[in-house]
């Protein structure tokens, strides 16, 4: 039940107003019972002395009948205004929280996404987001249903504290009962976690487009289908089982609750034949011990649902918790403009999170202002990994990386970000019209279609966008209705188009033409040319066509530093690049 105030102070927090308006109606409805009961009680005395005595009705008798009909009929406008809150809460509440797991996912390390157990915490907080929608108005009935069990209690309890007592003393046990078995389905629903997570993924393999060629060549259908069914049997046993367990408690405590019900019944008839109740008296106590009885029973159930729902809050909780280790320092600077002494690697060494493998070993480099420099290496040499330490999404393991002589811890991250173009090899192919699948590059300049065109004319992008029907509205991939997909080329000029757009002074290439022919690599690398003209560009590329283009060239091997120069001069020091070179070169003779 910990989980229960900051949930509640997230529920606060998407919807003020909604939360007071839903507990003042709440509590208005909460009194309506006891209400009625008190004008039912005189009425129902009336009548037995009216014929009792052969006497008229009073004259305002069907004044108050009027009344009970008014209070039936508020508390029924209640029902239904608390309903709409509770809507509106609940469409508030998930749009508030889903919002938050994005923002938080997208603040945490990189290294959180390489974790297995952080998926299955971040699948578990998404199913939080917008499976706990029942829950927040769980609270708000339960709050309202404890205010008429209050009223009640205390209507009871005035003719007789015993009958009270049995009627709490029926309905404890379901309580032990239903907060035991909610554990034990947070258990098991914990347990299955990445049971549940290997089958969604399984669901996305058999319907996805990039797959749908191999599914189909290899004949993978059958198995697919018997690998997802074997683990759905599973969960299915699991659930089940629990299930079963669940409702044979479930019964046998209801049957208890219902003997309490019916002893007090019986006491009440037995006073009222003794004289000690008048008939208005047993006519109003049968009423308000059936409405305390079921009261009672559902708030029991629904105190058990709420702590089986906050049980699974632990994980949205949780998840919230993380932090991130590489983030801004508290007084962090802003990224000089223009950085005058560029960027320095001193004795960097880094090994990934996890491994005890170094990538990269004392490494030591320095990317001057306007220069544009090539990283050269085999796969897995610690290319990539100089992209993502410049970038921060890693820290290095030893040693020190700077700009303009000042630390790069000692930056503001976002702004670090904000002066840094990165196109990398497996870039994003995002679902979204041609104009935003540009414009994330620089999203505050979204509306700005000069520069977004400028951009794909840089890119040759232009040419893809003259081709679609749409022009530059149209959306991009098969997700959504009216969308056209592009080649792997045509996608990699739309990326290349966002670092333009990007106009920072560090601009990153990773593989920026390898899915484009000899034709469009060349005319694209004219245009970077020009628009790393007085900028620092880092580019990385297998293409020695390319890596000429640049004013200096730098070779990796092992991680380490190994070449370092022109073309012409590293071609005739005859070391590795030439050797990679002369190998190229060879293939197209």
């Amino acid at each position: 039940m910990r989980n229960i105030p900051p949930v509640m102070h997230i529920v606060w927090e998407c919807g003020p107003k909604t939360v007071v308006w839903s507990m003042a109606l709440r509590i208005a409805l909460a009194m309506t019972p006891v209400a009625i009961l008190k004008v039912s009680r005189w009425l129902v005395n009336e009548v037995v002395i009216s014929l009792r005595d052969h006497s008229a009705f009073p004259p305002h008798f069907w004044w108050v009948v009027g009344l009970e009909f008014g209070l039936a009929s508020l508390a029924a406008i209640l029902s239904r205004a608390v309903g709409f809150c509770d809507s509106l809460l609940g469409d508030l509440y998930m749009q508030h929280i889903s919002i938050r797991v994005i923002e938080h996912a997208s603040q945490l390390d990189i290294t959180a996404f390489e974790n297995p157990d952080y998926y299955d915490r971040l699948e578990r907080a998404k199913a939080q987001a917008t499976d706990r929608i029942a829950m927040i108005q769980m609270m708000g009935t339960l709050t309202q249903q404890i205010l008429t069990t209050f009223t009640l209690s205390i209507y009871i309890a005035s003719y007789s504290p015993l009958l009270l007592v049995l009627l709490i003393a029926g309905t404890i046990p379901a309580l032990l009962g239903e907060s035991h078995f909610a554990f034990l389905g947070y258990a098991k629903n914990f347990m299955q976690t990445p049971l549940r997570r290997k089958m969604d993924y399984l669901r996305d393999v058999g319907g996805s487009k990039e797959a749908a060629k191999e599914l189909k060549l290899f004949g993978l259908r059958d198995f697919l289908v018997s690998s997802f069914r074997g683990m759905a049997d599973t969960i299915f046993r699991q659930n089940v089982g629990l299930s079963k367990r669940r409702l044979l408690a479930g019964v046998a405590l209801s049957m208890l609750a219902t003997a309490s019900y019916y002893t007090a019944y019986a006491l009440t008839l037995w006073d009222t034949i003794e004289g000690r109740f008048k008939v208005a008296d047993l006519f109003v106590l049968i009423n308000a011990i059936l409405q305390v009885s079921a009261y009672l029973q559902q708030i029991f159930v629904n105190a058990s649902g709420v702590a089986d729902q906050a049980l699974f809050l632990t994980d949205l909780l949780g998840f919230f918790a993380m932090e991130p280790t590489v983030k801004s320092k508290p007084n962090a600077i802003k990224i000089p403009r223009p950085i005058r002494q560029g960027v320095e690697f001193r004795n960097v060494s880094f090994a990934y999170p996890g491994t005890t493998r170094l990538v990269l070993k004392d490494f030591n480099f320095h990317l001057r202002p306007g220069e544009r420099v090539a990283l050269i290496g085999e796969n897995g040499q610690g290319k990539t990994t100089i992209v993502k330490l410049i970038t921060r999404l890693y820290d290095p393991t030893e040693g020190q990386i700077f700009i303009d002589g000042v630390d790069l811890r000692d930056y503001d991250m976002e702004d670090l970000c904000h002066e840094i173009g990165v196109i990398f090899q497996d870039f994003m192919r995002y679902e979204m019209t041609a104009r935003d699948n540009i414009a994330v590059g620089r999203i505050e300049e979204r509306d700005r279609l000069d520069r977004i065109e400028q951009a794909a004319q840089m890119s040759l992008a232009n040419e893809v966008i003259a081709r679609l029907s749409g022009g530059i509205e149209q959306q991009l991939g098969r997700r959504f209705e009216g969308g056209v997909d592009l080649s792997g080329g045509e996608w990699q000029r739309m990326a290349l188009a966002r670092a333009y757009l990007r106009d920072a002074q560090l601009l990153i290439l990773d593989e920026p033409t390898a899915a484009l022919d000899a034709r469009s690599e060349q005319e694209v690398f004219q245009r970077f040319a020009e628009l790393t003209r007085g900028k620092m560009a880092l580019l990385i590329s297998h293409r020695f066509s390319t890596v000429k283009m640049t004013d200096r060239i730098v070779v990796l091997s092992h991680g380490v530093l190994t070449e370092e120069g022109t073309h012409e001069e590293l071609i005739r020091l005859g070391g590795l690049y030439a050797e990679m070179f002369e190998m190229q070169a060879a293939s197209y003779r």
